[in-house]
């Protein structure tokens, strides 16, 4: 008797906005690993009610293996690692593990001013809208993290191939894309280097085609509310 391989299903948010959604699923889409995608707008009539009826806690992204659910971002690149151990979704070296893991802590719990003030949005081009004074603490940890990591992989990512750990600053990478903010060469090198990668150009350009506006990501909004 024959058994089909159920796929794993990971649930998501709209491509052009929902940060939370695209790292794991860069992680799941460039190690090639199987699985299906449902995207659950976060915006339209009765987005909220179908989120929180299809997700544990009301948020995204879920992964759902069988009968198994598993949410948060962290969690859920944990679990796709765990059962997954022939991909190096974390490096090999258990020093560098450590510190990737680090790294993906350090944007798990922080870069709270840049994220609240300049949204994830693919489709956009937003030069000269945010202030910089407001969120230079955030671009000096950027550069020193970046730097110090690129300096001592040899690039073209934090920890030489793509990890876990990229995939979790590739949000805020395009932050820095979309509102052309200050950065040095070495980290504008690094953001190509994402914006290169095939999994990324993937969800990239689904985010570009996607029409739907989420009010409270756009800047206009956020900067309206906070004026």
């Amino acid at each position: 008797m024959f058994f089909l391989e159920t796929k794993m299903k990971l649930l998501i948010g709209n491509k052009n906005y929902s940060t939370w959604s695209l790292r794991p699923w860069l992680v799941l889409q460039h190690f090639a690993i199987p699985f299906e995608e449902e995207i659950l707008p976060l915006n339209g009539e009765g987005w909220k009610e179908n989120l929180i009826s299809k997700t544990p806690y009301g948020f995204v992204p879920v992964l759902v293996d069988g009968d198994f659910r598993i949410s948060e971002t962290i969690a859920i690149i944990e679990y796709i690692a765990d059962t997954n151990p022939q991909k190096p979704i974390w490096p090999a070296n258990t020093k560098m593990r450590a510190l990737a893991r680090e790294a993906s802590a350090l944007m798990h719990a922080g870069f709270n001013e840049i994220r609240n003030a300049a949204p994830m949005n693919l489709r956009s081009f937003h030069p000269n809208r945010i202030d910089v004074n407001k969120i230079q603490s955030d671009l000096d940890l950027i550069e020193k993290l970046w730097s110090g990591c690129l300096a001592r992989s040899g690039g073209p990512f934090l920890f030489g191939e793509f990890c876990a750990a990229d995939a979790m600053f590739a949000p805020l990478a395009t932050r820095l894309k979309t509102y052309d903010l200050p950065i040095s060469d070495v980290v504008r090198e690094y953001i190509e280097a994402i914006y290169s990668l095939s999994a990324f150009q993937i969800w990239h350009e689904a985010a570009i085609k996607e029409t739907a506006i989420v009010e409270m990501d756009e800047i206009d909004f956020i900067q309206g509310k906070n004026s």
